[in-house]
């Protein structure tokens, strides 16, 4: 019988699975330090953005070596392994699956030849036109080798063939020809034997950072890896921009115009709070989503507590701009990972607890204001307002610190699907039944965004309102499972996996989006669906 995995979670009930982010990147240049300890604190400071697996391939001028396995960061590494990547350069990289399964195939970094050597590259988030470079892939290397060969079936296998070039040209010159035919989210990575190199996509959708080492420099998807590692940071690596480190110093180029459109939910969920982003610090712009969310949505209650850790800093916002009194009314377990002993029936219907459980003297005879950045499928808002009830709250009122999630995300952010999207199809009012709270209240639009300081017009809002900056192609070109979709017998299409059907069709009908939150009774919150 298997153990439990180890693999820490932050999903309140089983198979409740919230937003993902795809991806983490981390990339050093810096001659003289242990570059791969300090890729593996970076990765540390990363891991909230991918748990499934962890890589780290360093470069001594001559040679790449790459380890790479799946599971946490501290899992993956040890001092060991760690000792045997030497060199002066790395690309480290921590995944959860967006594009492609979970699999050791495809962990990150990948390897792929070049015209003189080898890359090795990490990418965070998304290509919307995957099955177009694949031809492309096809037609200029009909010998497909490399990751492709060997089973990777992610979008990274297809950018890492893609930089093959040939003796005419070198690595950067490839890069420069290849990064303006890829449409999506991406931020890249990677290195051949004796260069650093990093890029974003022209909207600039996931955040990607350079600092500077007494002795070298380093990229990152967060400024938090920065601090982990003792870099200061330098500025954002700009959308459309191909930096290029190695023994000459750092120089940049642009491969495309810049057309910024940075992801809001980034701020409101995804990246860490002591990260900065844009020049907006993300802990700041969650508390004064708070604030704006009590301006929007008051009401007389007692006590203000969050759904730990997530809705903690949209709290204290709202429970400055409130006067209402903020608490802890919650305990989370930090330890509880994913477990392969299945829980008794009285357990699974208490499901929740084995991660949050109420501290009933706080709660008992209290109107409670509970405030959490988002709400999915809406089971755990269900089960948690079930569980306050029964410790003996008065009232529970729920206010979300960001509109309704309504739309899936392309761009590297695993939602449920549009139809568990439980505000799909269903007014603010019914899903406030559905959860069985006495009010529910969304931050607006508007407010999230004048919270993150930024110009609307430079931000992705696709998840809240459907309009997606960057042009989606035909359904059955999208999907995370793309280059895994079995070829039919009788030549026909065997369809999408993806969720552009849905997108592209009506809205989801108000009598399936109450069937579907019909199926958990209230008094049954662990139940699975």
């Amino acid at each position: 019988m298997p153990g439990g995995d180890g693999l820490l979670n932050h999903d309140l009930l089983p198979n409740e699975k919230g937003p993902q982010d795809a991806c983490g990147v981390f990339g050093v240049w810096a001659p003289g330090e242990e570059v791969a300890k300090l890729s593996y604190f970076g990765l540390y400071a990363l891991q909230h953005r991918g748990q499934e697996s962890a890589g780290i391939a360093t470069s001594d001028g001559s040679k790449i070596l790459i380890y790479k396995d799946m599971g946490l960061v501290s899992q993956v590494f040890n001092e060991a392994s760690l000792s045997t990547l030497l060199g002066h350069i790395a690309v480290g990289h921590t995944r959860y699956s967006t594009t492609g399964s979970s699999s050791w195939q495809n962990a990150q970094p990948t390897l792929g030849r070049t015209s003189s050597g080898t890359v090795a590259l990490g990418h965070n988030g998304n290509l919307t036109n995957t099955a177009e470079l694949l031809e492309l892939v096809r037609e200029r290397y009909p010998q497909v080798d490399g990751e492709l060969a060997r089973g990777n079936t992610t979008d990274t296998a297809v950018i890492t063939a893609l930089l093959t070039g040939d003796l005419d040209h070198t690595l950067e010159a490839t890069a420069l020809e290849v990064l303006p035919r890829l449409r999506g989210a991406y931020c890249l990575v990677f290195m051949d034997e004796t260069t650093l190199y990093a890029a974003r996509d022209p909207q600039g959708v996931r955040p990607l950072v350079l600092g500077r080492l007494e002795r070298g420099w380093v990229v990152a998807s967060e400024t938090a890896a920065l601090d982990i590692v003792g870099a200061s940071f330098v500025r954002e690596v700009e959308p459309g921009e191909l930096i290029t480190i190695d023994e000459n110093g750092l120089r940049t180029q642009r491969f495309a115009k810049a057309d910024p459109k940075g992801c809001v939910f980034e701020y409101v969920y995804l990246a860490r709070p002591d990260t900065t982003i844009a020049g907006r610090g993300v802990h700041e712009a969650r508390v004064e989503m708070g604030r704006r969310l009590a301006a929007e949505h008051p009401v007389e209650a007692d006590l203000v507590i969050p759904t730990p850790e997530s809705g903690t800093p949209a709290a204290i916002g709202y429970a400055q701009a409130s006067g209402i009194p903020f608490g802890q009314g919650l305990v989370k377990n930090s330890y509880v990972g994913r477990t392969f002993i299945a829980p008794s029936q009285t357990i699974r219907q208490r499901g929740i607890r084995l991660k949050l459980n109420p501290l009933k003297n706080v709660i008992k005879g209290k109107r409670l204001i509970v405030v959490d950045d988002s709400i999915v499928r809406g089971n755990t808002q269900r089960a948690l307002v079930s569980m306050l009830r029964e410790a003996g709250a008065a009232e529970v009122h729920v206010r979300i610190s960001s509109p309704p999630i309504t739309w899936p995300c392309f761009y590297g952010i695993d939602f449920a699907s549009r139809a568990e999207l439980v505000a799909t199809g269903l007014e603010i009012d019914e899903v406030r039944q559905s959860i069985g709270a006495d009010s529910l209240g969304y931050l607006s639009e508007d407010g999230m965004i004048e919270a993150t300081e930024q110009p609307r017009e430079r931000l992705c809002t696709a998840c809240f309102t459907g309009i997606y900056p960057i042009a989606l192609p035909e359904s059955q070109h999208l999907g995370k499972n793309l280059l895994e979709r079995p070829a039919a017998s009788n030549g026909c299409d065997p369809g999408p996996d993806s969720d552009l059907e849905s997108v592209l069709a009506p809205a989801v009908r108000r009598e399936e989006a109450l069937a579907r939150l019909g199926q958990v009774p209230f008094g049954d919150p662990g139940r699975p669906e």
